[in-house]
């Protein structure tokens, strides 16, 4: 296979973008973890928005350099996928952040830290795998991010059947355990969100190897 970085020169456009993208998701990611297990020096909503507003930026600079170059280091369609699969890791984080805000007087003890920091770990390895792109497409290092992604997902997934069976059978307050509940499968979709970044890359490698 010829090296995609000699044959495409504008190669590093599309690099840097998805890494920027990327970057976002992670800031966004960190922040909402802060809002959950620090109270006293929570972020606010407008970090968040800032956030989205620079994924949404990014996005749309993304769609309009593949329709302004002729010549792109991945193809088109995988660039297109990353981006829309980016887009939305940091729109889950928010619509989690605006819903907290709201509901967190009705959920005192409710412990979402875990679940974020998660989530905050799913995007650090996100950004290690979009940085993976630019270094030749190697399938070893990509395929070992692949499997950390996974486990984060299982270790995820694992953590609601402790809160679930406190919040239904320990509790008599059902609108309690339902408000948590609608934050607890929020915080699992935004982590399959990372997920699907990740397959993505994973076949990307795999198409090109």
């Amino acid at each position: 296979m010829f090296s995609l970085q000699t044959i495409f020169g504008k190669g590093d456009k599309f690099y840097g973008l998805l890494e920027q993208s990327a970057d976002a998701a992670r800031e966004s990611a960190k922040a909402l973890h802060e809002l959950v297990t620090q109270p006293d020096r929570a972020p606010i909503m407008a970090a968040f928005a800032a956030a989205r507003a620079r994924e949404k930026a990014l996005a749309g600079q993304i769609s309009e350099e593949l329709v302004n170059t002729f010549v792109t280091a991945l193809d088109r369609e995988d660039i297109e996928a990353l981006n829309t699969a980016l887009y939305k890791v940091p729109k889950s984080v928010e619509k989690f952040a605006e819903r907290y805000e709201i509901v967190a007087g009705r959920l005192a003890g409710v412990d979402f830290g875990q679940r974020t920091l998660v989530l905050a770990r799913a995007t650090e390895v996100v950004v290690e795998m979009i940085g993976e792109l630019r270094k030749g497409l190697r399938i070893d290092p990509v395929k070992k991010l692949q499997d950390r992604l996974q486990t984060l997902e299982s270790e995820g997934d694992r953590m609601l059947l402790a809160p679930y069976r406190t919040l239904y059978l320990e509790s008599n307050d059902a609108m309690r355990a339902m408000l948590a509940k609608d934050l607890f499968e929020l915080l699992e979709k935004a982590i399959d969100k990372c997920r699907d970044v990740g397959n993505i890359v994973y076949s990307i490698v795999l198409k090109n190897s």
